[in-house]
């Protein structure tokens, strides 16, 4: 594993946001879904796509709470433009379980 100083972490700025909508990404090569997400006044909306069919559909994760790095540069999925990364951890299959807040916080939180 490689060490990294505090400032590189404080480089990294993860943030919460609310899913405003969600869709099939039917076009990408692996299943996926499209995330509209809103990180609150300072960094606005975002879009993103997230590989989490296997536990997650679009009508779901409206309303949900995520955690993301936002201050990566924009990446092309296909024809989508990712903004932002989501974050989740591998279950035992090595599908992909979101990251979240227990309790709702306000958009644009953030990680400390």
């Amino acid at each position: 594993m490689d060490e990294i100083s505090f400032d590189d972490f404080l480089k990294v700025d993860v943030r919460v946001g609310t899913v405003l909508r969600a869709e099939a990404f039917p076009e990408a090569r692996k299943p996926a879904i499209k995330l509209w997400i809103d990180f609150g006044d300072g960094v606005g909306e975002k879009k993103t796509s997230a590989q989490i069919t296997a536990h997650y559909a679009p009508e779901d994760l409206v309303g949900r709470q995520v955690m993301a790095v936002v201050n990566f540069p924009p990446r092309q999925i296909g024809k989508f433009m990712s903004e932002v990364l989501v974050l989740g951890l591998p279950d035992a299959d090595g599908e992909i379980v979101l990251i979240g807040p227990d309790y709702p916080v306000p958009p644009g939180g953030r990680l400390h």
